[in-house]
């Protein structure tokens, strides 16, 4: 199937340089040479540094580098501005995007609080020239869009209850030192805003909207060690919840940073009346599916005839991975500013993904509706 992509060379401004602006960097550099179409010019970087930009602007390819996030969006050259700054900045660079008429890929979480997130959607909604879209990349693999198509097509027959897991190990070890991550105003939410949010995206893509959440959150190492001495864990190291569906189906849901030994544990099931659909973000490149009338489950691999795969190789069983996904995050918002399908989670679409998560955090174990 063939899309509608940009007819001309679009500048691309890139603010942040750690693990998401490397793969916002690559994303950009390959997404005409996999899916076609004029490729994308990378035209300046920010850092935090002069130092920093110039470096990480030569190995990433940039034409020009600064120190200050505002050149970087304000660049007349500029077309479209991918920040992987962290949370705090999240809200302040998008809005500063979309004032200046740029199209803006924001990774997630959107924003630190749910009041930040509902600005952020009213204002790209005063821009819908503007083209928004959020870093939800496990939405772009094969596996999952396969999922959702047998979902939709009622391979499973009705959904009826869903349940989700996202677990790491990255904050298990309790001489960690403390950081901003570790802060509600530096990084917002903690396991729900890195982890949770991510199998929030993919759960209500596979069951729709969530209208109840019952939820408990716990803080497992309470303090942490600094150059300035002792400090304080403000968000949750892991969460718990339960889920009520519009469609009436049930959910559970789990997440964690402090889960000894897991270290991409995206994993869930879906269960219908007629089969059950279960996937692992550890093996990202299997689906497994039951059928009523089978003895159990049938392995799925991915390959040519799942969305996108073959546009990176012809061969099944080759494997996908998760820099591919944001190849495929940067290919749907090219198509949507060409004028083709709208690409989401989208600022609007992202903030239904911030009141579930809010909700889990503010529960403490009483029920939430979620507003519609």
């Amino acid at each position: 199937m063939s899309y509608p992509m940009p007819a001309k060379e679009l500048g691309i401004a890139l603010i942040g340089t750690g693990f998401m602006g490397k793969c916002h960097a690559m994303a950009w550099r390959n997404v005409a040479a996999v899916f076609g179409g004029v490729h994308p010019r990378l035209e300046i970087l920010n850092d935090v540094t002069e130092e920093a930009a110039q470096n990480y602007a030569r190995q990433f390819g940039f034409a020009r580098a600064t120190a200050r996030w505002e050149d970087a969006i304000n660049d007349p050259k500029v077309d479209v501005v991918s920040i992987t700054a962290p949370n705090g900045m999240h809200r302040p660079m998008a809005e500063a995007a979309l004032r200046a008429g740029k199209h803006v890929w924001l990774e997630k979480p959107m924003a630190l609080t749910l009041d930040d997130a509902r600005a952020m959607a009213a204002l790209a909604a005063q821009h819908p020239d503007q083209k928004t879209i959020l870093g939800y990349n496990y939405l772009r693999s094969p596996a999952f869009q396969s999922a959702r198509k047998m979902v939709t097509d009622g391979v499973i027959g009705k959904p009826v209850a869903f349940r989700g897991v996202y677990d790491e190990d990255y904050s298990a070890d309790p001489l960690l030192p403390w950081s901003w991550r570790m802060t509600h105003e530096g990084g917002g939410l903690g396991a729900l805003g890195d982890l949770g949010c991510h199998l929030v995206s993919q759960m209500i893509a596979l069951m729709g909207p969530v209208t109840e959440v019952v939820a408990q959150t716990q803080i497992v190492v309470s303090t942490r060690n600094s150059p300035e001495g002792p400090k304080p864990v403000e968000n949750e190291d892991s969460a718990l919840a339960l889920l009520r569906f519009a469609s009436g189906a049930q959910g559970s849901f789990a997440t964690s940073r402090v889960a000894r030994g897991r270290k991409c544990r995206l994993q869930w099931e879906v269960h219908g009346t007629d089969g059950t659909l279960v996937f692992d973000q550890e093996n990202m490149n299997e689906l497994w599916l039951h059928r009523h009338g089978e003895a159990g489950f049938t392995r799925h691999l991915t390959g040519p005839d799942q969305p996108d795969f073959a546009a990176f190789c012809p061969a099944p069983g080759h494997n996908f991975g998760f820099n591919e996904q944001k190849v495929v995050e940067a290919r749907d918002l090219l198509r949507a500013i060409a004028g083709g399908a709208a690409c989401g989670p989208d600022f609007i679409q992202g903030l239904e993904i911030e009141k579930i998560i809010h909700a889990m955090a503010t529960s403490h174990g009483s029920v939430v509706h979620i507003e519609r």
